[in-house]
């Protein structure tokens, strides 16, 4: 086993406590882990060096100087041990003929903050005197719209957050120490300005998104995560932003670990505990339903990624990345990204706002765009999990 692995962990990570894959030990065969690993969560030899395979066994880089981790491989399908995770695939959901989304727990993950840190997080523009554009406030509304329509079908539903506050105490101040040290890890000079812009980006993306991971793996526990976002293209100044043409849709699932992130500690054992909990196929599944239902809905091209990021067979919309939010919540995720929030008609579709029917936004009779967003949601998981 090369020793090139170090023992460094990603901002604001912990080191893996190794003995909580134990509960993995026999429970995947040796084919079924290399082709997931292979074609999914490490693409083009990226675990080379930190992972070997053998025919019993991988034997898996902890920290230099510390032990391999040897996880064993079942036999065969036969005598692999059941899997324990605290969510469940819809065949393990018992089906209620009445309701289609009985007994599926679903924590809804609105993305971003929005409010007075929509500027911090970049995801806020504005044209003239018009409302602004603020991508955690949009995806807030499109959850407290699912919500309801969800509980009424059956499901148990929760929100990782309700309003535009973090869940995470941890302010950039806080933070500047651990910036300068991600600072140093990027090869970048800590200047005064390079702090602030990288402990505020500590807060938003990596502060809170870890505070959420633990409330919904260690309190929500849900079957399925539906992290809800907007996708945009660059747009320039915020304050004079270029609107574009194009407007598109698609799915994120968990994958596509590189060999530079699999060099950090927490984000190897992290990858694994997301391929041997099995989530990939569930991942898929939902998010197949879910394109259909968005593309029926909204009639979006899909965004077609370019280089080495793993997009999913048989389906344009669907893509595999490792992104904090996937890899942490170590349930399914589904990580939707349909509409492009500086393309002119969806510009001209948040200005109008929330409003019940139909009325003539951008050139025809439309859906206001939070309720078409979460209609397309629901429309496709009632599709998939009424095959119960």
């Amino acid at each position: 086993m090369a020793s090139t692995a170090l023992a460094k962990t990603t901002p604001l990570g912990a080191k893996p406590n190794w003995a909580e894959l134990d509960k993995y030990q026999e429970t995947m065969t040796r084919g079924e882990f290399i082709d997931l690993l292979d074609r999914i969560y490490a693409p083009g030899d990226a675990a080379v060096g930190v992972i070997a395979v053998t025919p019993t066994l991988a034997r898996i880089q902890t920290a230099p100087g510390r032990t391999p981790y040897l996880l064993r491989f079942a036999k065969s399908n036969a005598d692999a041990r059941a899997v324990s995770t605290f969510w469940r695939s819809r065949v393990q959901i018992p089906k209620d003929s009445g309701k289609p989304l009985a007994g599926l727990r679903i924590a809804i993950d609105p993305g971003h903050i929005g409010g007075k840190w929509a500027k911090m997080e970049e995801r806020w523009f504005q044209i003239g005197n018009s409302a602004p554009v603020m991508e955690g406030d949009m995806t807030l509304r499109v959850a407290k719209l699912l919500v309801p329509r969800l509980k009424a079908l059956g499901a148990q539903v929760s929100l990782t957050r309700s309003g535009s506050e973090p869940l995470t105490t941890r302010r950039p101040a806080d933070l500047r120490k651990a910036a300068v040290e991600s600072l140093r890890e990027k090869g970048r000079k800590a200047t005064n300005f390079a702090i602030q812009k990288e402990s505020e980006m500590l807060f938003y993306r990596t502060s809170e998104i870890r505070r959420r991971a633990v409330l919904v793996n260690d309190s929500l526990k849900p079957d399925l995560v539906l992290a809800l976002h907007f996708n945009a293209e660059p747009w320039g100044n915020p304050a004079k932003p270029s609107l574009v043409s194009k407007n598109h849709a698609h799915f994120l699932v968990t994958g596509g670990w590189s060999k530079k992130e699999l060099q950090y500690e927490d984000q190897r054992f992290e990858m694994l505990v997301k391929l041997l909990s099995r989530s990939h196929s569930e991942e898929v599944a939902v998010s197949r339903a879910l394109a259909k239902s968005t593309l029926a809905a909204a009639k979006l091209p899909p965004y077609i990624y370019q280089g080495d990021t793993v997009r999913i067979a048989g389906s344009d919309y669907i893509w595999a990345r490792n992104l904090l939010a996937n890899r942490l919540f170590e349930c399914p995720v589904i990580y939707a990204e349909p509409y492009v929030m500086n393309s002119r008609e969806v510009f001209q579709r948040v200005q109008a706002g929330d409003y019940q029917g139909k009325k003539k936004v951008a050139g025809a009779l439309r859906p206001s765009i939070y309720r078409e967003y979460a209609d397309a949601i629901t429309a496709g998981l009632v599709n998939y999990y009424s095959q119960r």
